[in-house]
């Protein structure tokens, strides 16, 4: 039986606690794979990204310069975190579900890495909501990691 080899890995991160261990597992894949890794995170508005950067430190984003630089700022942080400086990357704007698939299209990639923080599996929540439309509207291979925070 011929497989098809998987070359290109993306991990689509939000500024979350558990978005070193979405990037720890998705490099994890893609080593085993020997497939070319890429990370990705999706400015959708100014107000939601800058309490969630606020939440991971002591930060004022008064405008979108200072948000792109924010962003920029926490995926070298997960690249050197995983002591690869061949990572690729990927800063978008827009909404969340059609700027992963579109990145993974525009990259040619083989599978998507990405979390959903749903205690009922695909819940009402915002990463739930942008895990089902991803899973809705792709064609590309998922891999989700459940990252339900435990007390």
């Amino acid at each position: 039986m011929k497989t098809n080899k998987m070359n290109k890995v993306l991990i689509a991160l939000s500024f979350d606690p558990t978005a070193l261990r979405i990037a720890e597992v998705g490099s994890t894949l893609a080593h085993r794979l020997d497939a070319e890794l890429v990370l990705l995170h999706v400015i959708e508005d100014m107000a939601t990204y800058t309490l969630n950067y606020q939440m991971m430190g002591p930060f004022q984003l008064d405008n979108v310069v200072e948000v792109k630089q924010a962003s920029q700022d926490f995926l070298d942080k997960v690249k050197l975190h995983l002591g690869d400086e061949t990572i690729l990357t990927v800063i978008k704007e827009g909404d969340f579900a059609e700027d992963i698939l579109d990145t993974a299209t525009e990259l040619d990639v083989d599978i998507i890495v990405m979390g959903s923080h749903s205690s009922k599996w695909l819940g009402n929540n915002r990463l739930g909501i942008v895990s089902d439309d991803v899973i809705q509207k792709t064609t590309i291979s998922l891999f989700i990691i459940p990252t339900i925070m435990r007390d």
